[in-house]
């Protein structure tokens, strides 16, 4: 079975390594030189000049050099995992058995943007390692393979991020021997109870301490490493916030925003119901009690 590879972030890195583990047979690999979308931006060209695995560099993936590119090395399936560009029809027809793509979240639901950034920031319990048949709609098509995955309190981006690839990796060693043996099942996706997560904007990163305290921890840790972090507004500059934890006060005739205390490089901030201790940051300058935060 002859595979082409599609795919540009760390995820992708790591299930091309489990796929050569495996001894798949990689034709050839498209992706990307540089990312200025993918804070988990991954380059995949040592691994493929260290396997004498052709591969192409490309802006758009729908371009008519790279279909030929694909077209000549004669697939029998693609494999798109983590790329950040819709396919057109004429690619997703290359290949005899179709392109498998993988999403981390538990289609139909929750398909779109941002899945595990979204999935945090709203306080989801669970989610899902999803590879599916794709379609000329985003996260549509038939479903290959799914895995549920449980969100706890303590997890992060960083977290939650090793979870699903973890499983994934478990996913691709199950389903790639029915992929060969043609033995595998395709589940149709039930389309009414599909949603769809958009693209995040810059402000959506932005802790405003008129939320209550679960809401901004929930912030921080979905856009922790390997995303682009939360961030405060101090003296008209933004600070990234990496780490943060709830404390519950008794202190309701305190304003949101007001720093509460400082110690030992940690800032206690009061929000809408309690407050919020911003752990690990870059302030480069530490606020003083009394002062407030944006």
């Amino acid at each position: 079975m002859r595979v082409i590879f599609i795919g540009s972030v760390e995820s992708s890195r790591r299930m091309l390594e489990k796929l050569l583990h495996l001894r798949a047979n990689i034709v050839g690999v498209v992706t990307q030189k540089s990312s200025a979308f993918n804070a988990d931006f991954a380059d995949l060209t040592d691994i493929c000049e260290g396997c004498s695995i052709p591969y192409r560099y490309v802006e758009k993936i729908n371009e008519r050099e790279t279909i030929q590119w694909i077209e000549r090395l004669l697939p029998d399936v693609i494999f798109c995992f983590g790329f950040s560009q819709l396919l057109n029809n004429e690619v997703l027809g290359i290949a005899p058995m179709g392109v498998i793509g993988f999403h981390p979240a538990k289609l139909p639901q929750n398909r779109g943007r941002h899945p595990i950034i979204w999935a945090l920031a709203l306080g989801l319990e669970k989610t899902a390692s999803t590879f599916f048949f794709m379609s000329k709609d985003a996260d549509d098509g038939d479903i290959l393979s799914q895995v549920d995955i449980e969100i706890t309190y303590e997890d992060n981006a960083r977290t939650l991020y090793d979870k699903i690839i973890s499983a994934a990796l478990i996913q691709i060693e199950t389903f790639l021997p029915k992929l060969y043996d043609k033995t595998f099942r395709r589940t149709s996706q039930d389309r009414a109870q599909a949603n769809y997560w958009r693209k995040r904007i810059k402000k959506d990163g932005e802790i405003d301490f008129r939320m209550c305290s679960r809401t901004i921890y929930n912030l921080v840790r979905a856009l922790t490493k390997p995303y682009v972090g939360a961030h405060v507004v101090y003296k008209g500059h933004e600070v990234r916030v990496w780490d943060a934890r709830e404390v519950q006060v008794n202190l309701s005739n305190i304003e949101h925003g007001k720093v509460i205390n400082v110690a030992q490089g940690q800032v206690l901030v009061k929000c809408a119901d309690n407050a919020i201790l911003l752990i690990t940051h870059e302030f480069e300058g530490l606020p003083i009690v009394g002062e407030y935060l944006q």
